[in-house]
């Protein structure tokens, strides 16, 4: 889930940068350090919004930069176990998709898009359900569940989330808007 947090940290102002305007360069450093990292207790930080109150600066002897208390707004996204989430195909392979979260992808191994036996064509870039014929290919949008999670905090590019669809309710959005139209035919009936 996103979330809209006011997080507090200390910013270093490099030298070269003091004579800019403190509120930009303060955004651009936090916007640098931060956006597309991972930190565990907080979240996937999405991005650094605005910069709320800037504190004192501190010297330290040896160094010239300036650093600041900063008070600031971010977006992090904080996904759990078993939450459905939204996402696009970005990828397709023989062994599953992978599905963009944003700033973090995720994986949808072949075993966990259905019941049925699952095929790649690789001509097309899609994985076709044997049965049905419903596919899976890069542009679609996709609602699954989280089923493994693995941050890794200091290299956010290793880090492993893993999703299923097969749910009721999960699957691309032209799979959802089949069963939405069939359940609507059932009850009309």
């Amino acid at each position: 889930m996103y979330f809209k947090m006011t997080l507090e940290d200390k910013v270093r102002v490099p030298p070269h940068r003091l004579g800019e305007d403190l509120d930009a360069v303060i955004l651009n450093v936090l916007q640098e350090q931060l956006e597309g990292s991972i930190a565990k207790e907080i979240g996937i930080f999405i991005a650094v919004t605005k910069v709320l109150d800037i504190g004192e600066g501190e010297l330290i002897p040896g160094d010239g930069a300036v650093y600041y208390d900063v008070r600031f707004e971010a977006v992090v996204l904080r996904l759990a176990l078993q939450e459905v989430i939204e996402g696009e195909v970005v990828e397709t392979t023989s062994f599953g998709a992978f599905i963009s979260l944003g700033p973090i992808d995720a994986m949808l191994h072949v075993s966990q898009i259905s019941d049925e036996y699952i095929n790649y064509d690789e001509k097309n870039g899609r994985l076709i359900c044997q049965d049905s014929k419903r596919y899976i290919a890069v542009g679609d949008g996709i609602r699954a569940r989280v089923v493994a999670l693995s941050l890794n905090e200091r290299e956010p590019r290793e880090s492993k989330i893993g999703l299923t669809m097969r749910q009721s309710g999960l699957g691309t959005s032209v799979w959802l808007e089949e069963e939405f139209e069939e359940e609507k035919g059932k009850g009309a009936a």
